[in-house]
């Protein structure tokens, strides 16, 4: 088992073809992997064995017969429970949507099957993505691999702490305000946002309609790559897809970015960054640097207000959108109530947790009569303002690099009681979802034993130019493939 959950996508995808291993072995190696060490990191919810030894037969046959095969033919991947799947309960992290099975996959899932992609099961997260820490799913709080007391960040901590546990080498996520890249920083993987419009949401169960995308968690900016190729491209399911040539990626990984232009903006480096997460980033610069790109300051003078534009757009947006959950229709029902008004709001009441009836409420207050001028449309200038300064700066540069998170990996139930020190956590996360860019966290290095990582934004739909970035990044370094110690054995090429 051990040598095989080492692999990456990559050396996996060229070792089936040669018919050196089997879809079959690869799926049970990952499986048991599971069985082992998921009672200590809890990163799914739900697994799906059988489906997936199936769906690995199937694969090992077409690969038998020599038949034309994707790079993902045969490679077992890991959920976000927020991403419909037929015949798979997808629950959102929620008791509101406990029992829900899907009648129809979304987009995504749809081009991963056809791909030949294995699902390995669903992964926790905090419910309906609202969340830093996964410590809000009402099912049970997933652990950082790195340090079991620790989380793995959010809201999609269960793919990002099943791919660094070695129990798929890659996944899916969601990302409305940075829950791919965070956690992909903290748990020392790599983790991309692409451009809002750049991956079908059909399928994808709403928080903040405006900023949600789907996006892909991997261990190199390579497999990122081969993950990104299948699911990108548009879809006429979803009226937010965008009509635009999906590019070669992997033939953007020269590895060569001498005379590239890197933006560093200034506003990332204020109060709240711990010394130890600014050292290990500014280092990796120095990196980039020695590549051969340009390095210079910059500024996004109108970052500052990201944070309190996004808690008004998206909590405004998650009113709107899980209004739908009324018990009548699918989902959690509340029968003993004397009238239909009594069941609503018992429905409601014990079907959602604190923190998404916290965001509901504040949703609801910021377009309630007498304060949308003074708050949401406000907001919705300030987001203007923000993808201004973006469009702007890459007017002068190719990429702009920052820290991911400000801090390393927090201790479990540190946060979980003050939600502005959590919602804190995103602050350099956010200003991407409101600008709709695309963006990409890769390890850059260690602080106090915790992963750190480096973000790297792009102009809109030129993830090329994030992918060549990285991958660069990644020809010169290991961080990326250390792994943390878990079920008595230590898997790492460092």
């Amino acid at each position: 088992m051990g040598e095989l959950i080492e692999l990456t996508i990559r050396e996996a995808s060229q070792r089936l073809r040669r018919r050196e291993i089997s879809a079959v072995e690869l799926t049970r190696a990952y499986l048991d992997r599971i069985a082992e060490v998921d009672p200590q990191v809890r990163a799914f919810i739900t697994v799906t064995a059988d489906e997936a030894m199936r769906a690995a037969e199937a694969a090992d046959l077409r690969l038998a017969k020599g038949e034309a095969v994707m790079p993902l033919t045969g490679i077992p991947l890991a959920i976000k429970d927020v991403i419909c799947t037929k015949g798979i309960r997808t629950t959102c992290g929620s008791r509101m949507l406990e029992n829900f099975v899907p009648p129809y996959d979304a987009t995504v899932i749809k081009r991963l099957k056809a791909a030949g992609a294995i699902i390995l099961g669903k992964t926790n997260m905090d419910e309906f993505a609202m969340g830093s820490s996964t410590e809000n799913s009402a099912f049970f709080a997933t652990h950082n691999p790195w340090d079991l007391s620790r989380v793995p960040g959010g809201s999609s901590g269960g793919s990002a702490a099943a791919v660094a546990a070695g129990e798929a080498p890659g996944g899916l996520g969601s990302d409305t305000g940075g829950s791919i890249r965070q956690p992909a920083a903290l748990c020392g993987i790599v983790g991309l946002k692409p451009t809002y419009g750049r991956v079908s949401r059909f399928g994808l169960v709403a928080f903040a309609s405006s900023l949600d995308q789907i996006g892909p968690f991997a261990r190199n900016a390579y497999d990122m790559a081969l993950l990104l190729e299948v699911i990108a491209g548009h879809d006429p399911l979803d009226s937010t897809s965008v009509d635009v040539p999906v590019p070669d990626y992997i033939a953007a990984l020269t590895g060569d970015i001498r005379g590239l232009k890197i933006g560093i903006p200034v506003e990332y480096w204020g109060e709240g960054a711990e010394p130890g997460v600014v050292a290990t980033v500014k280092q990796a610069i120095e990196v980039l640097q020695g590549l051969g790109a340009e390095v210079r300051e910059t500024s996004l003078p109108n970052t500052r207000f990201g944070i309190a534009s996004y808690y008004i757009i998206a909590p405004a947006e998650a009113s709107a959108n899980l209004a739908r959950y009324d018990g009548v229709k699918y989902g959690f029902s509340v029968q003993e109530a004397a009238n239909s008004w009594e069941a609503l709001e018992r429905t409601r009441g014990l079907g959602f947790g604190p923190e998404v009836k916290r965001r509901i409420m504040l949703g609801t207050y910021a377009l309630s009569a007498g304060y949308y001028d003074a708050y949401y449309l406000r907001a919705e200038r300030v987001r203007r303002l923000i993808k201004q300064d973006f469009d702007r700066a890459f007017a002068e540069f190719d990429v702009l690099v920052s820290p991911v998170s400000p801090t390393v990996a927090f201790r479990i139930g540190e946060r979980i009681a003050d939600p502005y020190q959590m919602y804190l956590m995103d602050v350099f996360t956010i200003p991407a979802n409101l600008a709709g860019i695309p963006g990409i966290s890769i390890p850059c290095g260690f602080s106090e034993g915790l992963p750190v990582g480096l973000q790297i934004f792009g102009k809109h739909f030129d993830e090329s130019t994030v992918l060549r970035v990285a991958d660069a990044f990644q020809r010169v370094t290991s961080y990326h493939m250390r792994r943390p110690a878990l079920g008595g054995q230590r898997v790492s090429s460092a």
